[in-house]
């Protein structure tokens, strides 16, 4: 690894722009931060997939070999990407670096607590919860209504215990009993507001917009009326910063935020992307999960928040993912016919990324289990959609495995970018938002909304939160909300349970089938795994 200072004047930082964490990890102090109304000179790169299988199909091995690719044929180049939590770490993923000769370095001290940021997120959503139960205990003048109080505490681990709990039990001085829950940190509204703040007054206006509950006679308690904005702010001061690191090949890296895709918008921040683009003339980014989730928030959330558009959309595909798609194995087994089958459900998300005026570059992620056969069937198909391909083989290869997509990339740039283009417009009702997602995204034939749902959405407009907005919160598994239904499903409804208002980072929470906002851990987790050895190193990530 080459030192920090040396990879930040890569990007034309000096030593006393950075704020160090050792040798290898920095922030960008406020001060080398661009000004909230700055235009990135550096083309977006979004990197998004198809529906994965559960261990995920590379995305963001692939988002940082283009990065390596870029840099390899003399590009000025930088990635954006989102930090890992500590419950995919220790569930299924067992590390959220990338993987291979593609990953983010040190990978072990980033997926490990990394500079702070996800603790920095929970103290400041704890807080908020423990200034709420404090003000219904001491009966404040806000008068809240314990029964309509809906904040929830987080914790960044999967630990489905959680979910559900009763606090302020063991007599008056322990509090007033209530039911509430934990989610994960990652899919805290602190987090998804830390990801759309341009700056500090920014972050502290979005904070104090934050809906924790209603009083008595149904008016909102927000977190500025709780008096928490400030204290909340300060402990997300370094949080705020994004971080700087590099990748396996020594290309820059931002690393920062890292709200989940399916329960949340599911990108980095929206100052890491800007900084990126304000240093290096590509910037590789990537949005949470498939297409279907990560990317149309991208579009519709973090794009239209913060006035930036990509200049080219990668979507990224596996002979694996595929053939799960086609009612084969993830395992490796089954047939050819499964993965010809399985093209149907690429060919959505092509149309898919076409709405938003994009022409794809289909990213065909190399296995090393994948056979000629299987590789040649996904490119033959992308010939008939019209679509170009390029052979990934950067886990392998690193950086010279991804220059085939690097050229890819740089071609499509070149043509004539489209023009910014939304699923909706925000002054389209909350029901013709969703239904738009839903239709022309997920394919659903219709949107079922549940009687919660319908009295969340009368709310909604009597506060006049209408005009936001939708983040559906979705399975990643599935273009449906069933994660069973794989493939191409068709004529299905899309069933929302409810919509909740998250005022502060600007959007509804449209909840559709079974979303666990606090995930549980495998019946194997990776943690079994993970050691600490003798010499003081990490192994099993």
């Amino acid at each position: 690894m080459q030192s920090i200072v040396n990879i930040a004047a890569k990007l034309g930082l000096q030593q006393d722009s950075l704020m160090l964490f050792g040798e290898h990890m920095a922030k960008l102090r406020l001060g080398a931060l661009p000004k909230k109304d700055f235009q990135p000179k550096g083309k977006i790169v979004l990197i998004s997939a198809i529906n994965p299988t559960r261990t995920g199909e590379g995305k963001t091995t692939v988002s940082i070999g283009l990065a390596q690719g870029l840099a390899r044929i003399g590009q000025h180049v930088a990635l954006a990407l989102r930090e890992p939590s500590l419950g995919p770490v220790f569930g299924i993923k067992g590390g959220g670096t990338g993987g291979g000769r593609c990953q983010l370095e040190p990978s072990t001290r980033i997926n490990m607590h990394f500079t702070g940021d996800l603790h920095a997120v929970g103290a400041a959503h704890n807080l908020l919860a423990a200034l709420l139960d404090n003000a219904v205990h001491f009966r404040s003048e806000l008068d809240l209504e314990h029964r309509q109080v809906f904040w929830r505490r987080v914790l960044d681990m999967n630990d489905r215990s959680l979910r559900q709990a009763v606090i302020g039990l063991g007599g008056r001085l322990n509090g007033v009993p209530r039911e509430t829950g934990f989610d994960i940190t990652a899919a805290s509204e602190v987090m998804a507001i830390l990801c759309l703040a341009e700056d500090l007054a920014d972050l502290k206006a979005r904070l104090g917009r934050i809906l924790v509950g209603f009083d008595r006679s149904g008016n909102p308690v927000t977190a500025q009326s709780l008096r928490a904005t400030g204290a909340m702010a300060a402990l997300l001061q370094d949080a705020m910063l994004p971080n700087l690191v590099q990748t396996t090949e020594g290309v820059p890296a931002f690393v920062h935020g890292g709200p989940f895709g399916n329960i949340a918008h599911g990108c980095n921040s929206v100052i890491a992307t800007k900084t990126a683009a304000a240093c290096a003339d590509w910037v590789v980014t990537e949005a949470g999960f498939g297409f279907d989730l990560g990317a149309e928030k991208f579009f519709d959330l973090k794009c239209r928040s913060a006035g930036i558009w990509p200049s080219t959309v990668v979507l990224v595909v596996t002979v694996r993912a595929l053939r799960v798609h086609g009612g084969g194995d993830s395992s490796g087994s089954g047939t050819l016919e499964a993965i010809e089958r399985g093209l149907t459900h690429l060919q959505h998300h092509v149309q898919s990324v076409q709405a938003f005026g994009f022409e794809p570059i289909i990213a065909i992620n190399r296995f090393a289990v994948d056979t000629d056969d299987e590789l040649n069937t996904i490119e033959q198909y992308c010939v008939g959609l019209g679509v170009s391909t390029a052979l990934f083989a950067g886990f392998a290869d690193g950086g010279f495995g991804g220059e085939a997509l690097a050229h890819a990339v740089i071609a499509a740039a070149a043509r004539p970018q489209p023009t910014v283009r939304y699923l909706y417009d925000l002054n389209d009702t909350p029901e013709d938002k969703i239904a738009a997602v839903a239709s022309t995204i997920y394919g659903a034939s219709e949107v079922e909304f549940s009687r919660t749902a319908q009295k969340d959405l009368e709310r909604i407009r009597a506060l006049g939160y209408d005009r936001f907005p939708v983040c559906i919160a979705k399975t990643h598994l599935s273009l449906s909300s069933d994660p069973a239904k794989v493939g191409h499903p068709e004529a299905f409804p899309l069933p929302v349970e409810a919509v909740r208002i998250a005022a502060g980072a600007g959007y509804l929470l449209v909840m559709t089938g079974d979303i666990v906002t606090m995930p549980g851990l495998p019946h194997d987790p990776a943690a079994y795994r993970i050691d600490l050895g003798d010499d003081g190193d990490i192994i099993g990530i």
